[in-house]
């Protein structure tokens, strides 16, 4: 049997330019996860599968995603960060590359993951900022969102927040840390958890966005959560404004650590 070594990477995109992460059986459907193992299969000169921390929906964006994959030959740290992006598109890059033990799973060594959440608000949407952020008209409350966001901390039932196709066996996750701060021009909404179930941070701004408009008090988010019904939440916010921008590993096994988010704020 081939010794293989088991390598980790840090990988950043914009979500605009694909759909999603996932690769799909249509070669045709562009994926982040898709043209990464090109990239990486042409300097393996192997097949290359990887595995990743969290499965971004179309239009989300990374700063923070984490990988890993087999290889019969390691390159060295250089080449499969420079190597490998000279073969990607623009919109993906390698942040950094370590070899990680064989017990390292870049999906189930993981503590956390961290998502930020990007609203402007006013009448005009900024231009520059196309598909990276979620334009309101309205003005915001930032304290009432923060207020309602605490009602979700903790272990709960997130039924309520949860897409109708999710195939998650459970719908309970614990938030660790949820915040909602005003940023310059942008309020951001910063939640961490163990794991998300699929739409979960989007239908947590869609619901905090009507508490901050002022369309719902803050309890509102509590008597959601505790209904376990999906219908009596609000709309799922864009996914224009989300970006995953963290993953937590234990120390030991010693992966870098970068500035959390997206360079504009």
């Amino acid at each position: 049997m081939t010794a293989t070594t088991r390598i980790a990477l840090g990988v950043e995109y914009n979500g605009a330019a694909f759909h999603g992460w996932q690769r799909q059986s249509a070669p045709a459907i562009a994926t982040v996860q898709a043209a990464l193992e090109q990239a990486l299969s042409r300097v393996a000169d192997q097949p290359i599968s990887v595995n990743c921390a969290g499965r971004t929906d179309a239009g989300v964006h990374g700063t923070g995603q984490v990988v890993h994959f087999e290889s019969a030959i390691d390159r060295g740290e250089k080449a499969w960060i420079r190597g490998t992006n000279s073969h990607l598109p623009a919109q993906v890059r390698v942040q950094w590359a370590r070899a990680v033990p064989d017990d390292f799973h870049a999906r189930h060594s993981a503590l956390s993951r961290r998502y930020r959440y990007i609203i402007h608000t006013g009448a005009i949407r900024p231009a520059a900022l196309v598909q990276q952020i979620t334009h309101v008209k309205e003005m915001l409350d930032v304290a009432w969102m923060h207020e309602a966001g605490q009602h979700l901390l903790g272990e709960n039932d997130f039924s309520a927040f949860r897409a109708a196709g999710c195939q998650s066996r459970t719908p309970m996750r614990c938030i660790n840390e949820l915040s909602v701060t005003r940023q310059r021009r942008f309020i951001v909404l910063e939640v961490e958890a163990n794991a998300f179930l699929l739409h979960m941070v989007r239908n947590i701004a869609g619901a905090l966005i009507e508490v901050g408009a002022g369309r719902q008090s803050p309890d509102w988010v509590r008597q959601v959560l505790a209904t376990r019904d999906r219908t009596q939440n609000a709309v799922t916010a864009r996914p224009d404004g989300l970006y995953l921008v963290n993953v937590t590993y234990p120390k030991h096994f010693a992966l870098p650590e970068l500035p959390l988010g997206p360079c504009f704020l």
